[in-house]
């Protein structure tokens, strides 16, 4: 197909409508972050995103340019019979190379061959969709050079903000923060009837491959999610809709959460527990752990449905907002479509599954069996006493064998899937605490107490900020109370008092538990040395079953040169801090520091964690009122989270706050 210009005559392509976008399913409508340029920070194009028009494709990917720092131009754009654009390539205006010219002082050149570019199509229903995008540039840009570019003179409210829906609250300021492409509200009845955006009512539609919503849950939807845009001028949700325009699958995240993923987002939770048992709030959380030890929330999705597409669309969502860096590794549920979605959107990382969970099931799937508590026992035993993957496969024998399990399905699965949910095929990934280690630990869901089976999703929505904002003040509590005290020491190991220095309260009484458990270990002993790595064998007397004790054999291998020590228990990767074993080699060889590598930033308190997201942009316009709101509002929360610390900072931050009051109000008054 030979490409034209916008002004050259039309190509013809007879076929063009049999075009699909390979690998990508659904219909995405992005919503919230690609609207006005001025105070926004737009998330970059993706794949798969739809918009109303051209001139939206246009005017949003212009809003982009202009907050990264670089021009647009329209490369190409197809035509069918009746000049009908079908097709179009918006570039940096870097790309491709001028005409050489035979003038006697030709201008010099200024392009550089950018590669930077989108291209687009018009669907079958009507809407235009991103097909393939490139981001990298060959040159230099940035917001703060203060070049000027054609594409952004006419760069006003543009065509965008005049086809969004009108808000709750229709002042002046709120018009203006409300930036939606296009917002599609769709109640499903009990009769499965329609109501479209002109008032006519449809009738038989085909509820399978959307949410199962209620009379007013649409607009209870749509009204949560101004609300929360209006309160935080970055946050983004997105919406898919199905080919009769009902919604089917729902991503929101506030910009907090993406800051937090910057600091935690090493390992994440996929809790799909209100899916999978049939929850009227068909809820999926994304979540990570804090220097505490506590949960964070890190987006939320409602799905239609456990299907491939369903996840491959949320998690190239999700993606997205986080400006497309996954995590090293992910904890989920046991579901085929899930894992099939994770493994086609994040290739490269880890995926494990969730072992409380599993353990959970076992009542359900093996309660009903005669000797049920002994093989309950007999299954944990080889669950977390198997020190190498050998032990537990003949844990695991024995345990089939003794009971007459070898044909049990459920069992037959778990054992083909033991590589990413038993802890001892696990130790080589690094899991910040989230898997449990012992039989007494385990997981809970971040809503849990707040969102029962039954729970309708307005009701859901309502609690939604209250549950936020316990955990925000939880981790604000958190704060103060490791910054101005620390436990009290249990022994006179330097390294004690050394973490009690830099790691949270929460995360020390942890490490604590390890250095107490030092006095089991009755002996250490050298067995053999290769090059620089010596290797000892730990003695440890311990409880390794309700009153029951027993003594274990732990090997340890030390590199005093690097600094480096791995014990075979693997407790590093599995929580984050040295275990009683690795410690006794270091006290024995005279080490009465943890060397630097085992002392991890995510624990400490002594890191300030700014969670205001931060656009990397000074250029404030000042005739603007959205971009002055949008500045003022970034500078207000700083103050918040600065003066949340302390008592101290709490009363000087609201002095100061009444001062500059009381200061703009005069400068009003003289205005």
């Amino acid at each position: 197909m030979d490409e034209v210009s916008l002004n050259s005559e039309p190509a013809y392509d007879d076929e063009a409508d049999e075009f699909e976008i390979e690998g990508y399913c659904g219909m995405a409508d992005y919503i919230g972050q690609g609207g006005t340029i001025q105070g926004e920070n737009p998330l970059p194009p993706a794949v798969g995103m739809e918009f109303d028009s051209y001139d939206d494709v246009y005017y949003f990917y212009n809003c982009y340019a202009k907050d990264q720092g670089f021009g647009v131009r329209v490369s190409n754009t197809w035509y069918r019979k009746g000049k009908e654009r079908y097709r179009g390539k918006l570039s940096c205006s870097s790309a491709g190379f001028k005409k050489k010219s035979e003038a006697n002082r030709p201008r010099p050149e200024t392009r550089t061959g950018c590669p930077a570019m989108v291209k687009f199509r018009l669907m079958d229903n009507k809407r235009w969709r991103i097909i393939e995008v490139e981001l990298e540039h060959n040159h230099l840009i940035g917001p703060a050079s203060g070049k000027f570019y054609k594409s952004h003179k006419t760069m006003g409210v543009g065509k965008l903000e005049k086809k969004r829906p009108p808000p709750l609250d229709t002042s002046t300021e709120e018009v203006q923060k409300v930036r939606l492409f296009r917002t599609v509200l769709v109640d499903a009845e009990d009769n499965g009837n329609k109501y479209s955006e002109d008032g006519e009512y449809g009738i038989g539609v085909d509820q399978s491959n959307q949410l199962k919503l209620k009379q007013g849950d649409a607009q209870a939807i749509y009204s949560f999610f101004c609300h929360l845009q209006l309160m935080s001028p970055n946050f983004f949700y997105v919406m898919d809709f199905n080919e009769k325009g009902y919604m089917r699958n729902v991503f929101w995240a506030d910009s907090r959460c993406r800051v937090v993923y910057r600091y935690f987002g090493d390992v994440v939770v996929i809790d799909t527990t209100c899916l999978t048992e049939n929850y009227e709030v068909p809820l999926v959380v994304f979540t990570g752990v804090n220097h505490h030890g506590q949960s964070v929330l890190l987006g939320c999705g409602l799905l239609s449905g456990e299907t491939v597409e369903s996840f491959t669309w949320l998690f190239r969502a999700w993606l997205t907002y986080m400006l497309g860096r996954p995590p090293s590794a992910f904890i989920t549920d046991r579901c085929k479509s899930m894992q099939a979605a994770l493994s086609d959107v994040f290739p490269r990382a880890s995926l494990c599954l969730c072992l409380s969970r599993i353990l959970e099931k076992l009542p359900d799937k093996l309660g009903g069996l005669h000797e049920y508590e002994a093989i309950k026992m007999a299954l944990t035993r080889a669950v977390y006493q198997s020190l190498r993957p050998h032990e537990f496969e003949a844990a695991w024998e024995d345990m089939l064998q003794q009971y007459g399990l070898r044909d049990h399905k459920w069992l037959q699965i778990l054992y083909e899937d033991r590589k990413r949910w038993t802890p001892v095929y696990l130790k080589e990934i690094f899991l910040a605490g989230m898997l449990p280690v012992r039989p007494s630990e385990g997981m809970t869901s971040f809503f849990e107490g707040f969102l029962h089976k039954c729970t309708p999703l307005k009701d859901f929505l309502c609690k939604y900020d209250q549950v936020l904002q316990e955990f925000h003040q939880e981790e604000a509590m958190s704060d103060v109370g490791s910054r101005s005290s620390s436990p009290a020491l249990i022994s006179r190991f330097y390294f004690e008092l050394q973490l009690s220095k830099l790691y949270t309260n929460n995360i020390f009484k942890k490490f604590q538990s390890e250095v107490e458990g030092m006095y089991s270990c009755s002996s250490t002993r050298q067995i053999s040395v290769d090059g620089s790595i010596n290797t000892y064998i730990v003695k440890e007397h311990a409880e390794v079953e309700e009153n029951r004790r027993d003594t274990r054999d732990y090997e340890v291998m030390h590199n005093p040169s690097e600094g480096e020590v791995l014990c075979v228990c693997g407790l590093f990767n599995f929580q984050g801090y040295l275990c009683r074993h690795a410690l006794s080699i270091l006290n024995q060889n005279g080490l009465q520091e943890i060397p630097p590598q085992y002392i991890l930033s995510r624990w400490r308190k002594d890191i300030q964690r700014n969670y205001v997201l931060d656009h990397g942009c000074n250029i404030i316009d000042v005739n603007n009122p959205v971009h002055m709101y949008d500045h003022l509002y970034k500078c207000g929360v700083q103050v918040v989270e600065q003066g949340r610390k302390s008592q101290d900072c709490f009363k000087f931050a609201l002095q100061a706050l009444d001062e500059i009051l009381n200061k703009v109000h005069l400068a009003e008054d003289l205005g």
